[in-house]
């Protein structure tokens, strides 16, 4: 069953062949959300996100703080682990010559592009077969003096193989871990890589791992992750390219969303785009940085220090928008104050820490432009040159059979805010790696990629 769902999300688009020396050239593919398909009532959708977001914080906060210093928010507690996973958008692709399908995590916190491969030591369940290297005629085994091998920080003479050897043979071993103990460990090696299909696929040579011990956080539609990092082993840096873009659908829809790596990112929306500068910082390599100037929630600007805001990043596979302590307190008091409505429990609010009860007896309406009853505060995200104002499904979530609206926000210990992909829904996003510059529009992602 599992395998014949995610045969069915193996999508993707066919465009002109991509090449690095071509200046119009791109790609792009389709991404489809981890839960799409599953026929999960929205309730439960919610619910597994926000555990996948702990999860993800736990990933990306590493050892800024150990576990017992991390509080744990009701509903986001017992179950957060374990089984629950991080991926949130796949991107579907194929590798090896014939092809085979892989699904791999869109991910900006991370630069290693890797699958699950045969012989598998230790790895989780996965719905699509395992890459089988010794059945790809183009798989090639990094050595072990090559520079590449040498770039990753944990990489050893070891076991290897390739096409028809097997994985005694000496070779380049990596081990990649992330900060939820998660990590996968296997060989090195280059092969092609296949975006689309048909008469109109892209093909590329691209280095990755191909992993033989996979522990940690994942699920069965996924088969690895795909770093879209600033590092040099990440998809971006390895095609060449100077600008991606994403263009996430709701989750409570089936609907593909929207990758592309080269001169597609250049794609519009039919909005004027906002633009803010992309930071680095030398301690955190890998991530996209912003300069967060503060928060308003409707017309008031929270009193929030601009130092409690420095250290933001924005992330692809994290879900919901994580805040410091403090400032997610300050965001949830003035919530609580302007909506005016009574707050329950978080076991009733799918999860979530700050939910409130609607009127029974108040009306609402459901689809496009249509008044809502509840009134609801805007949500504005200030940025060095730009003011992200969230539509209101990107910040708040109404189960209206249960009477229940919720704030999806959270918080966690640690200096870190993480702008995640819930707030990023329908919205055009694109990194410009030439300029240090990301640029965002609301945009109809579905309508996007009917465009192209």
């Amino acid at each position: 069953m599992k395998r014949q769902l995610v045969a069915t999300l193996l999508v993707l688009i066919a465009l002109p062949a991509f090449a690095a020396s071509a200046p119009g050239a791109g790609i792009a593919a389709l991404l489809t959300h981890a839960d799409a398909g599953l026929g999960l009532a929205r309730p439960e959708l919610v619910r597994r996100m926000a555990h996948r977001s702990r999860a993800r914080r736990r990933r990306l906060l590493s050892s800024q703080a150990t576990e017992a210093d991390r509080p744990v928010r009701a509903g986001l507690g017992a179950g957060a682990g374990g089984s629950i996973m991080t991926n949130e958008y796949l991107v579907h692709l194929s590798v090896g010559t014939p092809p085979r399908p892989v699904a791999l995590t869109l991910d900006t916190g991370s630069d290693l592009v890797w699958t699950q491969c045969a012989p598998c030591l230790d790895c989780f369940d996965q719905g699509l077969a395992l890459l089988d290297p010794a059945l790809s005629s183009t798989y090639a085994a990094l050595p072990c003096d090559a520079p590449l091998c040498r770039a990753l920080p944990f990489t050893s003479c070891g076991g290897g193989g390739g096409a028809g050897g097997s994985w005694g043979e000496r070779s380049c071993v990596y081990v990649y871990h992330y900060g939820d103990k998660s990590l996968t460990v296997g060989q090195l090696a280059a092969d092609r890589f296949t975006f689309g299909n048909g008469d109109g696929h892209s093909e590329r040579r691209l280095t990755f791992g191909c992993g033989h011990f996979n522990k940690g956080i994942f699920q069965a539609n996924e088969t690895g992750i795909a770093g879209f990092g600033r590092g040099r082993w990440s998809l971006p840096s390895q095609l060449g390219v100077t600008s991606f873009s994403y263009c996430f659908t709701s989750m409570f829809e089936s609907k593909s969303s929207l990758v592309t790596l080269g001169a597609a990112a250049e794609l519009r929306s039919g909005t004027v785009f906002q633009s803010t500068p992309l930071i680095k910082d030398p301690s955190q390599p890998s991530l996209y940085f912003l300069s967060l100037k503060g928060i308003s929630v409707g017309s008031k600007r929270l009193p929030v220090p601009e130092r409690r805001l420095r250290s933001t990043i924005i992330d692809s596979g994290a879900s919901i928008t994580t805040l410091p302590e403090e400032v997610y307190e300050a965001v949830k008091a003035e919530f609580m104050a302007q909506v005016g409505l009574p707050v329950i429990g978080a076991e009733a609010g799918a999860a979530l820490d700050l939910c409130f009860a609607l009127p029974a007896t108040a009306p609402f309406w459901r689809g496009r432009g249509r008044k809502r009853a509840v009134a609801v505060p805007s949500l504005t995200l200030h940025l060095d040159g730009a003011d992200w104002e969230l539509p209101r499904g990107n910040y708040v979530f109404e189960d209206h059979g249960a009477r229940v609206m919720c704030l999806v926000l959270d918080a966690a210990a640690g200096e870190q805010t993480v702008i995640g992909n819930y707030q990023q829904q329908n919205t055009h996003v694109v990194y410009d790696l030439d300029r240090d510059v990301l640029s965002f529009a609301p945009a109809r992602c579905d309508e996007l990629v009917a465009s192209l």
